[in-house]
């Protein structure tokens, strides 16, 4: 009988070896692959996290702005609205004589009165009458020219007739000061 050989079995021990290395290679191989696929994912949910709460930082920012401006600005309609009421009483002063004055003294006390009243509510709210003068400068960011006329002794672009004041809204302008402007003087 022939004995077996003691190299066979070296060999088969040193590729049982290199069969293990190999499986504990690609178990390596397949773990490091798998971190590698962890760790991408995470920064992919990292980078949405980020956008999501910057987006979020940018919603409340717009929010706080649109409030805001809601809180100035929301009444600029029913203000708008109000300023032919401020004009016509305006007017109604203006339009008294001396004589009317006289004879009903307590009623244009009255509308004097309503409309210091109302122009306290103006500003409580933010408007600010503009009153421009004869002889001031034309402004266009806050003056609506009506009409231009040469007029002797002025420059062009002064102020020659004031038609209605203008009104703004905290830095907003909500109705601007119609006006008459000069041209330059015929020669």
């Amino acid at each position: 009988m022939a004995e077996p050989r003691n190299d066979d079995f070296l060999d088969d021990i040193e590729a049982a070896e290199a069969e293990e290395l190999s499986a504990q290679t690609e178990e390596v191989d397949e773990e490091a692959l798998e971190l590698e696929a962890l760790r991408a994912e995470r920064d992919e949910y990292k980078d949405r996290f980020m956008r999501a709460l910057a987006d979020a930082e940018n919603a409340r920012k717009r929010g706080d702005k649109a409030r805001r401006e809601a809180e100035q600005y929301g009444g600029s309609k029913l203000a708008r609205d109000m300023l032919p009421v401020y004009d016509n009483m305006k007017r109604a002063l203006e339009a008294a004589t001396e004589e009317q004055k006289a004879v009903s003294a307590a009623l244009i006390e009255g509308v004097e009165l309503t409309m210091r009243a109302l122009l306290d509510v103006f500003q409580k709210h933010g408007m600010q009458v503009i009153a421009p003068q004869v002889g001031d400068r034309f402004d266009p960011q806050v003056h609506e020219a009506m009409f231009e006329a040469p007029l002797p002794g002025t420059k062009a672009g002064d102020i020659i007739q004031v038609s209605t004041e203008g009104f703004m809204l905290h830095d907003r302008l909500l109705r601007p000061a119609q006006v008459g402007v000069s041209s330059a003087p015929a020669s």
